[in-house]
C-alpha cells in the first residue's frame, strides 16, 4: 500500500506492548491512540534510568543529583521547542496536560489586563466539534466575565461552517480557540484562514493541537505571521510520551502579558509577606514541583517521532485512513461520522452500526483482542449535531497495520452476526 512506513515492522518492535496476547489467544489490535498513543522502548528505558541514576528535585538541589535533573528537565525543553519548531525554548511552558493548558490561559485571561482582558460584552468563538477540555474553560470564563460564547457549527459532512465566518468573528471577539484536528470527525480544520480572519478584529488564536501533534508536522515559524496561533497546547500521552505531561507554547509577548495561574515555588521572583513578584517565562507558569520524569520521557517521544519522520507519519496515517474507510463502509448498516476523504482528516474514525449499541460493540471486538473506543469521546455536543448519543472510534497511528484494520472489519461483521443485525 503506497504511503506506509516502509519500515513498519521494525517500528513495531520498538512498542512491548504490541507484542501482547489477549484472552482467548488474540494477538493485541490496538486501534485507540486518539485516546493515548503507545510507548516505545526508548521512552520507557528513558524514564526508568533517570529514576534509577539521576532522581533528584530541580533547580533546589545544590548536589550532583540535583544538576543532572535539572540539566535532563531543561534539555526535554528543548527537544519539545526543537519539536514545533518554537523561536524561543522560553516560549515552551510544562503543563500536566493539555487540558491544564487550556485552563491555563482560560483563567490567566479572565484575570489579565489591557489589550488582553476580557470584559462584559467581548466574545469568545469556538467550534461545535471541541472537545469538552476545549469548551468548559471558556463556558467558565464567559460566565464569569459577562462575555458572550459563540462557535462555528459543523457542515452534514463533518466540516466547519465557515459560511458566516466574518460575522462571527467580529470586532467584539477577544478570543478564538479551535481544535486543529478533531478528536471524534476527524476532521482537519483550516486553522490559518481562521487565525488570519480572527487577527484581522484584533483577537488572539488559541489552537488545540492535541490530536495534531501526533501526525503532522507543527512548524510554529512556519505558519504566516497573519495565520500563526498566539498560543497552542498538546499533550504527551499521545505523542508516544507518557501522561501526566502537557504543552503550552505561546508568543512571547502574550506569555508575557498572561498574569500567572499557579501561585508557589519556583514561580516567583521574589515574596514578601505583603506582596510578590514573578519570574519570567516559562517559570512564571510551572509553580511548584513540576512533572519531571514526564517531561523527561516526553523529550525522548519527540525525539522518537522526529527520527521516524514527521511527514512520513502524515502520509502513513492518510493510506491507513483511506485503507480503513473503504474498509468500513463496506460494513452494511455502518456510518462514519466526519468527512469521508482520507486526505482531509486525521487517523480517528468514529462510526456508528445499525442496530448495536457502541458499547456493545467495543466489547464484542474486544473479545476478539481488538482496542477501540466507545462513548461521547467527550465531545458531546458534536455528537448531538449528529443525533447520536455515542458512536464507536477506531484510531491507528505510526505502528497500525493494514493487517489490523483487515481484523477490525471482521470484527464488525462478525458483530453484526452476534447480534443477528440484518
Amino acid at each position: 500500500m503506497d504511503g506506509l512506513l516502509p519500515e513498519l515492522e521494525v517500528i513495531r518492535k520498538d512498542f512491548p506492548i504490541l507484542e501482547r496476547q489477549l484472552a482467548g489467544g488474540f494477538p493485541l489490535v490496538y486501534l485507540d491512540s486518539a485516546n493515548t498513543s503507545q510507548k516505545p522502548q526508548v521512552v520507557i528505558d528513558t524514564m526508568v534510568d533517570h529514576l534509577e541514576r539521576h532522581n533528584a528535585n530541580i533547580s533546589r538541589a545544590m548536589h550532583q543529583l540535583g544538576s543532572e535533573s535539572t540539566e535532563a528537565f531543561e534539555a526535554a525543553r528543548d527537544r519539545v521547542a526543537a519539536f514545533i519548531k518554537a523561536p524561543d525554548r522560553d516560549e515552551v511552558i510544562f503543563t500536566k496536560n493539555a487540558t491544564e493548558a487550556l485552563n491555563l490561559v482560560a483563567n490567566s485571561l479572565s484575570w489579565a489586563t489591557g489589550d488582553l482582558a476580557v470584559e462584559s460584552g467581548d466574545e469568545v468563538v469556538i467550534t461545535e466539534m471541541e472537545h469538552h477540555s476545549n469548551i468548559v474553560p471558556w463556558q467558565l470564563l464567559t460566565e464569569r466575565k459577562g462575555a458572550t460564547l459563540r462557535w462555528f457549527g459543523l457542515t452534514d459532512d463533518g466540516r466547519l461552517d465557515l459560511s458566516n465566518i466574518d460575522e462571527l468573528i467580529n470586532e467584539r471577539t477577544k478570543v478564538v480557540s479551535l481544535t486543529w484536528v478533531s478528536n471524534m470527525l476527524g476532521t482537519i480544520n483550516p486553522v490559518a484562514q481562521i487565525a488570519a480572519r480572527a487577527h484581522e478584529v484584533g483577537a488572539i488564536v488559541v489552537v488545540d493541537a492535541s490530536q495534531a501533534a501526533p501526525q503532522l508536522p507543527v512548524d510554529v515559524q512556519a505558519m504566516d505571521g497573519a495565520s500563526r496561533p498566539d498560543l497552542l497546547v498538546f499533550t504527551g500521552h499521545k505523542v508516544v510520551g507518557p501522561t501526566g505531561i502537557g504543552v503550552l507554547w505561546g508568543r512571547r509577548e502574550v506569555l508575557d502579558a498572561l498574569p500567572p495561574f499557579h501561585g508557589g515555588g519556583e514561580m516567583i521572583e521574589t515574596v514578601t509577606m505583603q506582596r510578590s513578584t514573578y519570574a519570567q517565562i516559562p517559570h512564571k507558569f510551572e509553580a511548584g514541583t513540576p512533572p519531571i520524569i514526564e517531561a523527561i520521557g516526553l523529550g525522548a517521544a519527540v525525539d522518537y517521532l522526529d527520527h521516524v519522520g514527521l511527514d512520513a507519519i502524515h502520509a502513513h496515517e492518510q493510506a491507513l485512513t483511506g485503507y480503513a474507510l473503504e474498509g468500513l463502509t463496506s460494513v452494511p448498516g455502518l456510518r462514519v461520522l466526519g468527512p469521508l476523504d482520507a486526505a482531509s482528516r486525521g487517523g480517528a474514525i468514529s462510526f456508528e452500526l445499525e442496530g448495536v449499541h457502541p458499547h456493545d460493540i467495543a466489547q464484542v471486538l474486544d473479545s476478539r483482542g481488538i482496542a477501540v473506543r466507545a462513548g461521547h469521546h467527550c465531545a458531546k455536543p458534536a455528537h448531538a449535531r449528529f443525533g447520536v448519543q455515542a458512536s464507536t472510534r477506531m484510531s491507528s497511528y505510526l505502528y497500525t497495520t493494514p493487517t489490523e484494520i483487515d481484523a477490525l472489519v471482521d470484527g464488525l461483521n462478525y458483530t453484526r452476526s452476534y447480534f443477528k443485525v440484518g
